[in-house]
């Protein structure tokens, strides 16, 4: 088993448009974490290297070494880092009331399982290279119609956070929010300002001003 002091390595993609490579990179940041980042080139299927496939497992980005230990699939290193470099010693990024915990694992297993119109077609060379791309389809409409209704559900009136206190649900839930209002679409004002101040968060911030390659929409 990995110590808490062993080096901390996360393998990203080349570009660093993936949302869930940067899901952990926030966390990391968050928790004031050193750590040494390796991009792979996923066009030329770096990923499928018999060598980081064994250590990844699942062949995707991210995956994070710690020690002798590796994990890949970004809410479960989420998690992982939770557990192993725990509050007060470092920063929570989940809530401590066993319910909002559970609801902001809840979001993070929803944007990455569901709303795939929106990540087709609003993709995050919008969110990370200012893309324009084609309206959105009746069915993208709907998908967003759905995200919009169920984050009005879970945002107190005059909150600024899902859950009080910022966690890292809030950064890759504001994400799949700027998909759409980055690309000016049409979105609730309240949403929009929800998703506007998650990305003023210093480690969001230090996270864009990374230096990336233009991808191709």
């Amino acid at each position: 088993m990995a110590s808490s002091d062993g080096k901390l390595i996360l393998y990203g993609d080349k570009d660093l448009a993936s949302p869930y490579v940067m899901s952990v990179a926030i966390a990391l940041a968050e928790k004031g974490l050193s750590y040494e980042m390796r991009r792979i080139d996923l066009t030329r299927k770096e990923h499928l290297d018999d060598t980081y496939r064994t250590r990844s497992l699942t062949a995707r980005v991210p995956t994070l070494v710690h020690g002798n230990f590796s994990l890949s699939e970004s809410s479960a290193i989420d998690e992982y880092l939770e557990d192993r470099f725990p509050p007060p010693e470092h920063a929570p990024i989940y809530p401590f009331d066993v319910e909002k915990r559970a609801r902001a694992r809840q979001v993070q297993a929803w944007v990455r399982s569901d709303l795939m119109p929106i990540r087709i077609e609003r993709n995050t060379t919008v969110v990370f290279f200012g893309a324009r791309l084609n309206p959105l389809s009746q069915e993208a409409q709907e998908s967003a119609s759905r995200l919009y209704s169920a984050v009005e559900a879970l945002l107190p009136a005059g909150a600024k956070n899902l859950f009080g206190d910022w966690c890292i649900a809030d950064t890759d839930l504001a994400l799949m929010l700027n998909r759409l209002a980055m690309h000016e679409d049409v979105m609730p004002d309240r949403l929009r300002d929800y998703a506007q101040y998650q990305w003023s968060r210093p480690s969001v911030q230090a996270w864009l001003a990374l230096e990336r390659e233009r991808v191709p929409a």
